[in-house]
């Protein structure tokens, strides 16, 4: 009975997906509305000044079925990027797309791979993880992570040379997003109408004139009382 509702569930939910990614940083959605929920096309952005793919504008596709979330969606960049994991068509080998389910062959656990749980966000955060800590140990190109473990230098400047290509598919206007923080407010300065509304309501502690005067008088009154005690001490003696 749920896998007779399942297109409609899978619709609904893509939509609520969507929704809440259109608002992060690291994606952009192109277009305002997507003709089809069942294949997304955006471009995933590195925001990281430790990686080797930082600044990279990489335009993906990922394609969903009837059966969302029950099986996994297949995600694939639409640019080269030399990259372990990588295949030449664009393909990704990441435990996150494999069929739900231990696997024996692979040695992957259940909790590696797909589940309903999971979700688009989930394997797009993984990819982006991915591409900043390759899985060098059962590479998609072998020559890419032959590149990564012995010649990282040459690597560095191969996905540098990726991110220059990406930045010509950023579209006219747009601004590419350098930090996950907001920008911190404009900072104030010299604000004399902020002084100038102040200067009579703040209270530093400081005493006035009158105040020292009230002091003055206690600390007389202080010294006769103590003149007058030692007197009458002298008369009983």
């Amino acid at each position: 009975m749920l896998r007779a509702a399942a297109p409609t569930g899978a619709k609904t939910r893509l939509m609520s997906e969507m929704r809440t990614l259109r608002k992060e940083k690291w994606i952009n959605f192109e277009d305002d509305e997507q003709g089809n929920l069942l294949k997304w096309r955006f471009a995933l952005m590195v925001i990281n000044s430790d990686s080797a793919f930082n600044g990279g504008y990489f335009k993906a596709e990922i394609l969903f079925t009837d059966d969302y979330p029950f099986s996994p969606p297949k995600f694939r960049f639409l640019i080269p990027i030399t990259h372990p994991n990588i295949y030449p068509d664009g393909q990704l080998c990441i435990s996150i797309l494999h069929k739900p389910g231990e696997d024996l062959m692979s040695g992957e656990a259940a909790s590696e791979r797909w589940s309903p749980l999971q979700g688009a966000e989930s394997v797009l955060r993984s990819v982006l993880l991915l591409l900043d800590d390759p899985e060098i140990n059962s590479p998609a190109n072998v020559d890419a992570g032959v590149l990564y473990r012995d010649r990282r230098t040459e690597y560095n400047e191969r996905a540098r040379a990726t991110v220059e290509r990406s930045k010509k598919d950023v579209p006219a206007g747009f601004e590419m997003p350098r930090s996950f923080e907001p920008a911190p407010p404009p900072k104030t300065e010299n604000d004399d109408d902020f002084w100038a509304e102040s200067d009579d309501e703040f209270d530093f502690g400081g005493s006035d004139t009158g105040d020292d005067d009230d002091d003055d008088q206690e600390m007389g009154d202080f010294e006769e009382e103590g003149e007058h005690d030692g007197s009458d001490d002298e008369d009983d003696k």
